[in-house]
């Protein structure tokens, strides 16, 4: 078993939520989980194919981050692990489905697949399959709201991107290439390291001199923070803070989330590296379960209200699914569409 990094303690009684913004968490969070078991069904019974890669337990990371930025305007890259991304960024249930399952009706026509999705009506700027591929690209996109705004006057380009990747993508080249560009450039844009504590199946602690990724961002003159990535209110403070700064021309910031996912790298792993004891001490952390606790603890919400959520949001993956199933194939016709850009 791998040593246990100890997450930054979160005082909640410090928490300002509502009891709308509360539900909205805990409702982005069930559809992430409730979507993702679905997948794993779908997966095994051979309704789709490929590498699939689930988000169970990290939840959390997601809906704090992407339910902060605004859904209408800002940016989000993502990587293969990236179907919960989608839809906390508003990609509608049915269309990540049907990507899933290869439709025409998918948010990326059936092209993409469980790792490229992408949806310019919704800003997802798009999953990546190689490792570290999204950071040079939300990069390139944090910049064309910068130039926007200061070079050519458009008041409007105030736009922030989150850009997500894993612990392993940290040791790659183009994360430090990256995170230079926008310390000397104060691009708007947060880099949420995800550290699940694996890279496919080798443990973080191995693979890196510097385990602590957040603090990497003080060789470059930025913000770097970690928070407890099984805490949705913590990543969720956060993520407002660096997102506040962005915006305001402040510069960029490095948000290690420390979080865990419950199934294997993907749903072709046994799983078989991990520590049966270290996948049970992470489990008690759920983040749905933290909230709920959380929410009717401080009576925003009643537990039939959340099962109520509950309730409804399985009849959405269910309507999802419906929809993936019916829907037509890509026509051979269109193989070599969206490979270029077109004319609208």
């Amino acid at each position: 078993m791998v040593m246990e990094r100890t997450a930054p303690v979160f005082d909640s009684s410090q928490v300002q939520i509502t009891k709308e913004e509360g539900l909205r968490l805990y409702e982005d969070m069930v559809l992430g989980r409730l979507f993702e078991d679905k997948c794993a069904e779908m997966y095994y019974r051979g309704k789709m194919f490929g590498f699939v890669h689930l988000y169970n337990g990290q939840e959390a990371v997601s809906t704090g981050v992407i339910k902060s930025l605004r859904q209408d305007r800002d940016f989000v890259s993502s990587t293969y692990r990236d179907h919960v991304h989608a839809l906390s960024a508003g990609v509608p249930a049915r269309e990540v489905m049907a990507e899933l399952f290869g439709k025409a009706t998918g948010c990326s026509k059936g092209r993409g697949g469980s790792m490229h999705m992408f949806s310019g009506e919704h800003n997802l700027l798009g999953g990546y399959a190689f490792v570290a591929e999204g950071i040079p690209v939300a990069t390139g996109a944090a910049f064309q709201s910068k130039y926007r705004r200061e070079m050519m006057g458009d008041a409007s380009a105030d736009q922030v991107t989150a850009c997500f990747f894993g612990d392993g993508a940290a040791n790659n080249g183009q994360f430090f290439e990256c995170l230079n560009m926008a310390a000397l450039w104060k691009l708007p844009i947060l880099y949420v390291v995800e550290n699940n504590k694996w890279a496919i199946g080798m443990a973080h602690e191995r693979a890196t001199s510097v385990p602590e990724i957040y603090t990497k961002a003080a060789a470059f003159g930025m913000a770097g923070v970690e928070v407890d990535g099984m805490d949705v209110l913590a990543v969720r403070q956060v993520a407002q803070e660096a997102i506040a700064r962005a915006r305001a021309g402040e510069g960029p910031t490095v948000i290690e989330a420390l979080t865990y996912r419950f199934r294997g790298h993907s749903l072709a792993d046994p799983d078989e590296l991990r520590a049966k004891e270290e996948k049970e001490f992470w489990f008690t952390r759920d983040p749905i379960k933290k909230l709920a606790a959380y929410l009717t603890e401080k009576n925003l919400a009643s537990e039939d209200e959340l099962k109520a959520i509950d309730k409804k949001i399985q009849a959405v993956i269910d309507d999802a699914v419906k929809f993936a199933e019916e829907s037509p194939e890509p026509d051979p016709s269109e193989l070599y569409r969206f490979i270029f850009a077109e004319d609208e």
